[in-house]
């Protein structure tokens, strides 16, 4: 089988490490180059345990991944959003295809980075060009055809899955969506500070960033896509004392003339053909546990038709936030991005980490 050369930077971050662990086993991929300045010199077996030829390589230095690009087809970033926005462009001049799981691309109005991101965008051309890459709900044939895919960010992707089947069809009213959602610590990468150590997370569920989150306008932007105008949202995510994962209840109110049963129909029609996502009868059958470790989301809906709410719509969603929220969707939009059958390497899944 032909291998197509690709390469990955930002390596070893939680993101990064799942990606060279779906990698390794990625039986027509060829991983050239890993790049990290955390862990310059030393290989991957050695940090991560990853064997094979991919375990075999060092990483180098974030600064050399240019020149460590030349004959990939792809280059796959787990970099900070200001890294990509710098390096993504140049690779694009050399030819190499990008798959970025930062937010540099995501968000179609440069206006917006100041604000949520804190930076001056310096690329906007690059925002109308990048495919954001969520294959269940976009245009498969754009990511395949696309030079740059933006990955989602793991909040909008679980919030997106839940609500736009049901913003497609036109089951929810055009009043405001409030979406909570937890994460586990992971999601937050490896950060050295006290407000993640152990003790300070341990035995403990908190909000954060709350009306201030930098997903909120990715979120509000895919929603928008999928109603076809824009749509009114709170989001409030919490921190929760477990590594991976992610839970997200969001509540909306029914459509006038809309009926309960249209909107598991409308799940149900979304995700037919999607192995990657399961429809489950009832929202408490949703957990992390489900779907950590694991390239898959689940999502269930129910509505009260009577009680202290009629017409309220509840959605929950669930998914492993390191995967399907970054490395295993990234895998997606690349095997879709080299012709690839879409689950190439993520059926069976090869394991996790942390």
């Amino acid at each position: 089988m032909h291998k197509y050369a690709i390469g990955v930077v930002g390596a070893s971050g939680y993101s990064g490490i799942e990606l060279c662990r779906i990698l390794a086993a990625h039986p027509a991929v060829e991983v050239r180059f890993v790049a990290s300045d955390r862990w310059e010199g030393a290989t991957v077996r050695a940090r991560t345990g990853i064997g094979g030829a991919l375990g075999a390589l060092a990483y180098g230095p974030n600064a050399q991944a240019l020149k460590a690009s030349e004959g990939c087809a792809v280059v796959l970033l787990a970099t900070p959003a200001e890294a990509s926005m710098e390096l993504a462009p140049a690779l694009l001049e050399r030819g190499v295809k990008v798959v970025d799981l930062s937010g540099a691309f995501r968000l179609a109005d440069a206006a917006a980075y100041p604000r949520h991101y804190g930076f001056e965008h310096r690329r906007p051309a690059l925002l109308g060009t990048s495919v954001f890459g969520l294959p269940e709900l976009v245009d498969r044939k754009a990511i395949a055809s696309a030079r740059l895919v933006a990955n989602p960010g793991c909040y909008p992707t679980a919030a997106a899955l839940a609500l736009v089947p049901l913003l497609r069809a036109g089951l929810l009213a055009d009043e405001s969506i409030v979406i909570d959602a937890a994460s586990g610590v992971s999601g937050a990468g490896r950060q050295a500070s006290e407000a993640y150590s152990f003790c300070e997370v341990a035995d403990d569920v908190r909000p954060y960033k709350v009306l201030r989150h930098q997903h909120t306008p990715e979120i509000a932007q895919s929603l928008a896509r999928g109603a076809g105008k824009a749509v009114r949202l709170t989001f409030t995510p919490h921190l929760l004392p477990i590594r991976r994962g992610i839970l997200s209840t969001a509540s909306a109110r029914l459509a006038p003339g809309a009926g309960p049963s249209a909107l598991a129909e409308a799940l149900h029609a979304a995700y037919r053909d999607e192995p990657l996502v399961e429809v489950l009868d009832a929202p408490e059958q949703v957990s992390i546990a489900r779907v950590a470790g694991t390239p898959r989301a689940s999502v269930a809906v129910s509505a009260a038709d009577a009680g202290f709410d009629p017409g309220r719509v509840v959605v929950v969603s669930a998914i492993d936030n390191l995967l399907k929220g970054a490395a295993s969707q990234a895998v997606q939009n690349l095997n879709l991005m080299l012709g690839l059958p879409e689950r190439t390497a993520l059926e069976p899944f090869p394991g996790v980490s942390p």
